[in-house]
């Protein structure tokens, strides 16, 4: 046999790969089952990874294996990684919730899953996986045609994307961390290392300051303590739950009897930035000061149209015009708003000056 040549495998050797090539359907089919199956709870569990790689050892792979440590298997069952797949996170904390959905879904073989981020090795951050050791429970397959299927067992291995990273650019450069090295070499994979470690850490510290920060927001804007909240991304998007300017709005479609179709307030973020708007209260302030007004504008604009379906948008656009015309720079801050909310054109000075004119005779301009 070929494999006899090249890779020169005893008559137990030789057994095992029979075996293996006899039983590639039930690892064709564990595959399937253990890929679909855990695909499908992370996604319930709404937990985000950025990839599930999953393969069977090739029988080259393999029989290299054999050639090496043949004589430490005595059958192809305890051969742990021929079906292997690998979770790769973006945060550390991640890799336990992985482990915990693993865990409720497969059997764990304990004594042969290791969890090598407790070593605290010497440039071994790459290496720093958790390994479980799973085998399919009854529960999610019993086929009586292909019992092998509880009794194989599978390697699944858990990551963060720096750790795997970190790992493919050691094997691509050839380190392992057992190699004898200059001792200056061995630094520079040490320094990489610890760094790399330390921004993983910092990453998933700086989600969590990040979730603990929307959930303070969230709880002073459901509180009403506006002037305490910064305005900024994170907080105008937890403010618009609120609706604040539904009330306008529908107030300006009451004039057509017209209906309001949704529209995506955020994008008048930079605007109302660019009014020196600092904080939630501030924007509040901002629409209490000028929805008189913006509703009085938009009644002339609505005026010469029959339209019966208005944006969502309508009341915040009227609310930033009229700002603008009563702060002095109208003509140059329309044409700022419309460059942000639809795009940078010349066309937007056009739009700009027709609204100053439409503008010049109502009440507010002329107080």
């Amino acid at each position: 046999m070929s494999h006899q040549k090249e890779y020169h495998l005893n008559p137990h050797a030789l057994e095992l790969m029979q075996q293996y090539k006899d039983r590639l359907p039930v690892f064709k089919r564990m595959e399937e089952l253990a890929y679909n199956t855990l695909q499908q709870a992370l996604s319930q569990q709404g937990l985000y990874v950025t990839s599930i790689e999953h393969r069977i050892k090739q029988e080259n792979s393999l029989a290299g294996k054999l050639e090496l440590k043949g004589n430490k298997y005595d059958s192809l069952s305890d051969i742990t990684d021929i079906l292997g797949m690998r979770i790769i996170t973006f945060y550390t904390d991640d890799v336990d919730k992985v482990a915990a959905i693993v865990q409720q879904i497969f059997n764990i073989d304990w004594d042969e899953s290791v969890d090598k981020r407790k070593r605290h090795e010497l440039t071994s951050f790459g290496y720093n996986s958790l390994h479980y050791i799973c085998r399919l429970p009854k529960s999610l397959i019993d086929d009586a045609s292909m019992p092998e299927l509880n009794e194989y067992r599978f390697e699944i291995q858990m990551r963060t994307a720096l750790q795997h990273v970190w790992s493919t650019i050691e094997h691509d450069i050839g380190y392992k961390g057992e190699v004898k090295m200059p001792s200056e070499y061995r630094r520079q994979f040490s320094r990489l290392s610890g760094t790399l470690e330390l921004i993983d850490d910092e990453f998933s510290r700086l989600r969590t300051t990040m979730t603990d920060y929307r959930r303070k927001v969230q709880a002073l804007v459901n509180s009403g303590q506006l002037d305490e909240v910064t305005l900024d991304g994170d907080s105008f998007r937890s403010y618009l739950t609120l609706k604040p300017f539904e009330r306008l709005n529908q107030h300006i479609a009451a004039v057509n009897q017209a209906e309001i179709y949704p529209a995506p307030l955020q994008v008048f973020l930079p605007v109302l930035e660019h009014f020196e708007l600092n904080t939630l209260g501030d924007v509040q302030r901002f629409i209490d000061a000028n929805k008189d007004d913006a509703y009085q504008y938009a009644l002339t604009d609505l005026a010469v149209t029959d339209l019966d379906i208005l944006s969502e948008s309508i009341g915040l656009q009227s609310l930033c015009i009229v700002h603008a015309l009563k702060n002095g720079n109208g003509r140059n801050d329309i044409k700022y708003l419309f460059d942000t909310i639809n795009g940078e054109s010349e066309n937007n000075w056009s739009i700009a000056d027709l609204i100053v004119e439409q503008a010049a005779t109502l009440q507010f301009m002329n107080k």
